[in-house]
């Protein structure tokens, strides 16, 4: 068998690790004042983006005096922002700027240009301070290209998600509450010893609390017990060595709430599949992005807006989550079988020693790597930069997903040649510190070559 050659693209220079990213006492991500996207309002009204961010001085190249409660990210992306929204760089290069400046231009617009924003955001988009919120929320569909509509949609969906939390969320005491004065007793809490009691004759069977009657409120709230349950262990473990999410204080304690909610709510409008432990590891790029918007407004609203496009981004992967559907064109084997056909027509060499040779089942390793988005294989911050490359594809994040998949293991393929199946195992569920920037790189080559 002839081996094939290995590309010299793929022997591309690693580049530097950028900082990590520095926290106000609260946890939350310092802002340079300089650098802001105009918020919705500002939007409706027509402000330009690119002139206030350009009208900025450069950011400073010396880090925060305030140390960072962060280690140091696993694996590095090359992507350098200066004082931007994911913290403060050593020095910006001349290329970061120009990327900057076209993605606030395209902004700035009317209406715009999905095709060169999704362009853009396949090189990774810049970390200055609101713009991965707006581009994100464009390219997930919840805002329309069209600017003079985003207020008016925002409002809408806002309204909505809110009708969500009060339908869904209300505990059953408030809703027999909410029966008992409909139906005309107004005064009867002024004559009760006790808000809390009820008249016998008042208890239908599905207000009272032992009813197993499939219409009774306190049935199915007992039956999403576990739910909330898993949801809340799940909440609490995630990313612990963020502030953002972990933590005594306030702060941290509202964004766990919100993340709650989102993913109960979630859970209860989709009974099919309901919660799957792991779907807080997606939510969670998209909240923080979201929460961090310097924008007040925007961030306020962070919750609603997370959730209509975590459910938009889950609507792609949803089929995965559904254990029925696992052996189906649509499930998951389906993705990994399509994995190894990638990994097979750019390096059957490599496909061969894995699958045969040292019988390394993709299942073993791209399963967590699937389902979770890659979000447990890299640090948080540079998932970040992965999921503007994986947002950006018309064709659905999926696409990116395998090709990105394919291209990590094409990047260490002279250790997986050289290792046996326990090696390989050992560095496939923990993948060694990568460049980013390379990554998407490599990523963007192979599947430049699919299209020859």
């Amino acid at each position: 068998m002839v081996r094939k050659k290995v590309p010299e693209w793929l022997n591309s220079t690693m580049w530097s690790t950028s900082p990590p990213p520095s926290y106000n006492d609260d946890g939350l991500l310092r802002h340079s004042p300089a650098t802001k996207i105009p918020s919705m309002k500002e939007e409706a009204e027509s402000i330009s983006v690119a002139s206030r961010l350009n009208s900025a001085p450069p950011p400073s190249s010396t880090a925060s005096s305030v140390p960072s409660p962060l280690p140091r990210p696993r694996n590095g992306s090359s992507i350098s922002g200066g004082s931007g929204e994911y913290g403060n760089s050593v020095g910006p290069s001349s290329e970061d700027f120009s990327r900057q400046a076209h993605v606030t231009a395209e902004l700035s617009k009317k209406v715009i240009n999905m095709k060169e924003l999704r362009s853009l955001a396949l090189q990774s988009l810049p970390d200055s301070p609101g713009i991965r919120s707006t581009v994100w929320k464009l390219l997930l569909g919840y805002l329309p290209p069209e600017r003079s509509l985003w207020s008016t949609e925002l409002k809408q969906k806002r309204s909505q998600y809110k009708h969500y939390k009060e339908e869904l969320l209300t505990s059953p005491s408030e809703i027999t509450w909410k029966m008992v004065r409909s139906k005309g007793f107004d005064n009867y809490e002024s004559k009760s010893e006790s808000r809390c009691m009820l008249a016998r004759s008042r208890i239908t069977d599905e207000d009272h609390p032992l009813s197993l009657g499939k219409a009774s409120i306190w049935n199915t709230y007992f039956q999403d017990t576990e739910t909330i349950e898993q949801i809340d262990r799940d909440v609490k473990r995630t990313h612990p060595d963020i502030p953002f999410f972990s933590g005594e204080s306030s702060f941290a304690r509202s964004n766990q709430e919100s993340m709650r909610n989102i993913l109960l709510v979630f859970a209860k409008l989709n009974q099919g599949i309901r919660y799957v432990q792991g779907m807080n590891e997606i939510l969670a790029p998209i909240f923080y992005v979201f929460r961090n918007d310097p924008d007040e407004d925007s961030s306020y609203h962070a919750e609603a807006d997370a959730f209509f496009c975590f459910v938009e981004l889950l609507s792609g992967f949803r089929d995965f989550y559904c254990q029925q559907l696992d052996n189906s064109v649509v499930g998951i084997r389906s993705a990994i079988t399509r994995l190894s056909q990638l990994v097979k027509k750019h390096d059957e060499e490599l496909w061969r020693h894995l699958e045969i040779t040292t019988k390394v089942n993709p299942q073993f390793y791209a399963f967590r790597w699937i389902t979770l988005l890659l979000t447990q294989e890299f640090s948080f911050f540079d998932c970040l930069h992965i999921w503007d490359a994986l947002l950006s594809d018309p064709e659905g994040p999926l696409e990116s997903l395998l090709g990105i998949c394919c291209a990590m293991l094409v990047l260490v393929r002279r250790r997986l040649i050289a290792g046996d199946f326990t090696s390989n195992m050992k560095l496939l569920q923990h993948y060694p510190t990568t460049n980013i920037s390379h990554l998407l790189y490599v990523a963007n080559k192979l599947r430049s070559k699919m299209l020859v």
